[in-house]
């Protein structure tokens, strides 16, 4: 089995060449048929005359797919210089299976002459030959172009299909990078804020170690509290991707909403931070805005927390139906310029990606007294849950 896996290896690698081969035999063979029956009169009619010149024009059906014009030429001019048909034939077949144009068609028409020419003493003769002509002629291109357009054919298919799995692979490789940001972004939001405010308390903790046992408890509690919550939302996150729910578009955590931004800044106020707020949100906000607005609020308190603690820190939000929803958190220059943890520097791109997206705008630095305001703008439609409504009856007719 081995013996003949290898033959038919080695026959698929040389079968172009084996067919060289056989078309060259093939074409001396019938030379020398012609050349023993010939029985035309003249110098033309030798037999060492068709034997010599139909010999070089098969020998050069050997190099017919690298020059396919050049031996075609050769084959027109022996067969209208000796009637020698075979070698032309062929020639006239690898020449329409490897190009269709204006060439072929000169040397065809060329071909018909050489055909007729040697039939030209008799007009008997002549007769015959211009009308079996273009189906003689005809058959070998006929057979040649049919050969070369469905090779042709399948080349494009094959191009076409590799260019479709390309392009598959190219989009799956795009999902996988937009789920994999989507995934660390969702987790910053998550962990970010909650994990800068186990800093603050930890930080209180250290700075002042005075402070009586009341506080130490309340204070761990507090510490306890929070990883036990993040925890949950960690397992939340991880959860959901080992069930591989992100590709139903399922979210990777507890959706936030626009009524949460109360406990939200009491988190931030219980770690010490002195925040002072202004939340005015109709209770009918659109679920894309409220989870926004918390979003925004939420990396702005987080980053006062690793930048800025201590410092009085104002938290704006209102809004109304045509008018949009303003969110703006500002804080005053700090005191200090170390910061409490270190920054992925991915929140606020991640954060403006969000707004886009929303429909909204994000503008983010420092204040000219030296402390820094992150202020965003969302469209707020009143008509927005009965657009969504009517889009999904359109959708259901």
């Amino acid at each position: 089995m081995q013996r003949l896996r290898r033959w038919y290896a080695w026959f698929v690698r040389h079968a172009p060449r084996l067919r060289d081969l056989m078309y060259v035999g093939f074409s001396l063979l019938t030379i020398v048929l012609q050349a023993t029956s010939n029985g035309r009169p003249g110098w033309a009619g030798s037999d060492w005359f068709v034997l010599g010149l139909g010999a070089v024009a098969s020998l050069a059906l050997w190099w017919r797919r690298r020059f396919p014009v050049v031996v075609t030429v050769i084959a027109v001019i022996a067969m209208g210089a000796a009637g020698i048909f075979m070698p032309v034939g062929l020639a006239l077949l690898t020449l329409a299976i490897r190009r269709r144009d204006l060439a072929l068609a000169i040397l065809t028409v060329a071909a018909y002459v050489a055909y007729v020419i040697p039939s030209a003493e008799g007009s008997n003769n002549l007769l015959a030959a211009l009308f079996t002509g273009p189906f003689v002629i005809g058959t070998w291109v006929a057979v040649g172009a049919y050969i070369g357009a469905r090779r042709d054919l399948m080349v494009s298919l094959r191009d076409r299909a590799e260019r479709a799995e390309a392009e598959r692979e190219l989009r799956a490789d795009q999902a996988r990078l937009g789920e994999r940001a989507r995934i660390a972004q969702e987790m910053h939001d998550v962990l970010a804020h909650k994990v800068s405010l186990i800093a603050l308390h930890a930080g209180g903790l250290e700075v002042n170690p005075a402070v009586g046992p009341e506080k130490v408890e309340s204070s761990a509690g507090l510490i306890r509290e929070t990883a036990r919550q993040a925890m949950e939302d960690l397992r939340e996150v991880l959860g959901v991707l080992r069930a591989d729910l992100s590709e139903d578009g399922a979210d990777l955590a507890p959706v936030p909403r626009a009524a949460d931004l109360v406990r939200l800044v009491e988190a931030s106020q219980a770690a010490g931070v002195q925040v002072s707020s202004e939340l005015s949100l109709p209770d009918d906000v659109p679920a894309l805005v409220g989870r926004t607005v918390y979003r925004v609020v939420q990396e702005a308190l987080t980053n006062v927390h690793k930048h800025a603690r201590g410092v009085s820190t104002e938290v704006l939000v209102n809004g109304a139906p045509g008018s949009g929803v303003t969110v703006r958190v500002t804080n005053v220059r700090p005191v200090a310029a170390d910061s409490l943890l270190p920054g992925s520097g991915a929140g606020l791109v991640g954060l403006r990606e969000r707004v886009t997206l929303a429909g909204g705008r994000l503008d983010a630095g420092p204040t000219p007294d030296g402390g820094w305001r992150v202020e965003a703008w969302l469209p707020y439609r009143a008509a927005e849950p009965k657009l969504a409504e009517s889009d999904g009856e359109e959708r259901e007719r």
